[in-house]
C-alpha cells in the first residue's frame, strides 16, 4: 500500500533537490503534473498551460496549419508583436515551427516567479513527499516473480510485477558469478546507465535496478509481441507487406532519433533487439553494446553482430552515427525480403566471407521491393558513409524526409497517436517454447569477495524517476493518494503544524508486549507507618 510520507519527512530533500525548470515542470510527469495544478489556481497562468496545449494539439491533429489563429498571449507588448509575426508567418508559409517564438516567451515566463512561487506552494511540497516515496530501497520483496520469458548474456529474463501498483515488467537477472567470470562488468554497468539516460517511446525503458544474493536486476518495459525476426520468419510467408515494414522502420527511426540526440550510438540493430509490445509498436532493446559519443569525438571499435556490421565498422575506421543508419538499412531489407541482404537464411559461410559481401558487393533487389523501398535501401546501405542517408548533417531528419515515409506523421507517431499495422493476440506466445530454452549451468571457480561491492553499489540504485513517475500515473496510484484536502481542512501529511503520527505497531510487536507485560513481577508498594 502506497502512502506518502508527513511533510516533515521531506525537509532534507527540500534542502538539497535541484531547482531546475526544465527537469522539474516538463520531464519529470509527477513533477508536471503538479506544476499545472498549481497554474490552475492563477488564471494568468493557466492561460499560459492552454495556449501551450492548443499549440500541441495544432501540431498533432493537423497536417497544415491552414489559416488558425491562437492569440491567447495575454498583454505585454512582446506577445502581441509575437503574435502579429506568427499570424504573418502563417500566411506566407504554415508549417509546425509557426508558434516556437510564442512557445519560447511563455516557458521563459512561466519558468520565471511563477516557478519561484511554485516553489513555495503546497504542489511543491507534495512533489517533495512524491520524490521521498520514488527513492525508497527497492528490493526483490518489491515486485512478485512470474515465468521466464527468455535469456539475456548472463541470466535468465522473467515476468514480474510491482506489489504496490500491479505494473508488470520484465526482470533481466545478471548472475554476480557469472558477470565476474566473464569480466562483464564494465559492459553490464554501461548498460544500465545508457537505459537510465534514454527516456523514448521506441527504446526499452529501465524503471529499477536492485539487487539480490547472487544477481543484479534490471527491471525493464515488458514487451508480449515477440521480437521482429520471430515474426519475419515463423508467421507463414518470411518477410512482411512493405507498409508494415515501412511502419516498423519508422518508429525504429524515431528510437535511433533519441539516442542519438543523446550522443549514443547503438551498433546492434538487428530483428531479434526489437521487440513488439502488446499493441504492436516496437521498442529497441539490449543496449549491451551501445556507446556514448563525446562532443566532437569519433570512436571506434569492431562491436556487433556479423551480416549487420557497417563496412566502417568492419574496417576499424572512426565513426559516430553512421553505423545505426547502415543497420536500419538492413532492417528494411531483411523486413522486406526475409532475409538479410548479405547473408541467405541459415546459409553455412564464413565470416570473412559475409564480411567481404559487406565489403565488396551491392545488395539485390526482388519484386517484393517498390522502387521507392529499393531507392532507401540503397541510399541507407551506402558504403560510403560520407554519401548515406541520415550521414550528410541532419540525421534522422534526412531519412524522414524520405518519399517512402510521406504517410507517415512523425509527430503524431511520436506521441502514439498511430495504429500499428500488425496487434498480437494477447492468447499467443510470440517466442520459442520455454521448455527450449537451454539452461544456464551452474559457475564454478568464482568467489564473490568485498572488492566487487564498489561496483554493486554503481549498479544498484533503485528507482529511476520518469519510469517510475510514470508508473504512478498510469496505475491511477498519483489519482488515488493526491488528495490536498479531507473534510475541508489542509491533508495531515501537508501539515506542519500536525505532527507526523508514529508508525502504527505490527501484531506481534502488540502480543509480544501484552506476553511481556503478563509475565512482569507485580509492583510492591510500602505501607504507610
Amino acid at each position: 500500500m502506497l502512502k506518502l510520507p508527513h511533510i516533515s519527512q521531506c525537509e532534507e530533500l527540500r534542502r538539497t533537490i535541484e531547482r531546475d525548470y526544465t527537469s522539474l515542470c516538463e520531464k519529470q510527469p509527477i513533477g508536471r503534473l503538479l506544476f499545472r495544478q498549481y497554474c490552475d489556481t492563477r488564471p494568468e497562468l493557466k492561460r499560459c498551460i492552454e495556449f501551450m496545449d492548443a499549440v500541441v494539439r495544432c501540431v498533432l491533429l493537423t497536417p497544415t496549419l491552414g489559416h488558425q489563429e491562437h492569440g491567447v498571449m495575454g498583454g505585454g507588448g512582446g506577445g502581441v508583436i509575437m503574435v502579429a509575426g506568427c499570424r504573418e508567418r502563417l500566411e506566407q508559409s504554415p508549417c509546425k515551427e509557426l508558434f516556437d517564438d510564442c512557445t519560447k516567451i511563455v516557458r521563459d515566463y512561466l519558468s520565471g516567479v511563477p516557478f519561484s512561487s511554485f516553489q513555495e506552494s503546497m504542489y511543491f511540497s507534495r512533489f517533495l513527499q512524491w520524490k521521498w516515496l520514488e527513492r525508497q530501497p527497492v528490493t526483490k520483496n518489491t515486485f512478485r516473480h512470474y515465468r521466464v520469458l527468455g535469456k539475456g548474456g548472463f541470466g535468465e529474463v522473467c515476468a514480474c510485477q510491482v506489489r504496490a501498483t500491479g505494473k508488470m515488467y520484465a526482470c533481466k537477472k545478471l548472475e554476480k558469478k557469472r558477470v565476474k567470470k566473464r569480466k562483464g562488468e564494465a559492459m553490464a554497468l554501461n548498460e544500465k546507465r545508457i537505459l537510465e539516460k534514454v527516456n523514448s517511446s521506441f527504446v526499452v525503458s529501465l524503471a529499477y535496478a536492485y539487487e539480490t544474493k547472487d544477481a543484479l536486476c534490471l527491471v525493464l518495459t515488458i514487451m508480449n509481441g515477440g521480437d521482429l525476426k520471430f515474426h519475419i520468419y515463423n508467421m507463414g510467408n518470411s518477410g512482411f507487406d512493405e507498409q508494415r515494414a515501412i511502419f516498423y522502420a519508422a518508429e525504429i527511426c524515431c528510437g535511433l532519433e533519441d539516442l542519438h540526440r543523446e550522443r549514443i550510438v547503438y551498433r546492434d540493430l538487428k530483428p531479434e533487439n526489437i521487440l513488439l509490445d502488446d499493441r504492436g509498436h516496437i521498442r529497441i532493446s539490449d543496449l549491451g553494446l551501445a556507446v556514448q559519443i563525446p562532443e566532437g569525438e569519433t570512436i571506434r571499435g569492431r562491436v556487433g553482430t556479423v551480416g549487420y556490421m557497417a563496412p566502417e565498422v568492419i574496417q576499424n575506421e572512426s565513426y559516430t552515427f553512421s553505423p545505426d543508419w547502415w543497420g536500419l538499412g538492413c532492417l528494411i531489407f531483411e523486413m522486406i525480403q526475409g532475409q538479410s541482404p548479405f547473408r541467405k537464411r541459415k546459409e553455412r559461410v564464413k565470416r570473412e566471407e559475409v564480411d567481404r559481401r559487406v565489403r565488396e558487393d551491392l545488395e539485390e533487389y526482388s519484386d517484393k521491393f517498390s522502387e521507392e523501398a529499393k531507392d532507401i535501401c540503397r541510399q541507407l546501405l551506402a558504403k560510403d558513409p560520407k554519401e548515406r542517408l541520415g550521414c550528410q548533417g541532419r540525421g534522422a531528419t534526412e531519412v524522414k524526409e524520405h518519399p517512402i515515409f510521406r504517410n507517415i506523421n512523425f509527430k503524431r507517431l511520436e506521441a502514439n497517436m498511430l495504429d500499428p499495422p500488425f496487434c498480437p493476440d494477447p492468447r499467443a506466445v510470440y517466442c520459442k517454447d520455454v521448455l527450449d530454452i537451454e539452461q544456464f549451468s551452474t559457475v564454478k571457480g568464482v568467489n564473490l569477495d568485498p572488492t566487487d561491492d564498489d561496483f554493486y553499489h554503481k549498479f544498484v540504485t533503485g528507482s529511476v524517476s520518469i519510469p517510475w513517475q510514470n508508473e504512478m500515473i498510469e496505475m491511477e496510484c498519483f489519482k488515488e493518494i493526491n488528495i490536498y484536502e479531507t473534510d475541508g481542512k489542509l491533508c495531515s501529511d501537508l501539515d506542519v503544524n500536525r505532527p507526523n503520527p508514529p508508525p502504527k505497531r505490527g501484531f506481534f510487536y502488540r502480543l509480544f508486549r501484552r506476553e511481556a507485560s503478563a509475565s512482569a513481577p507485580p509492583t510492591v508498594r510500602g505501607g504507610g507507618g
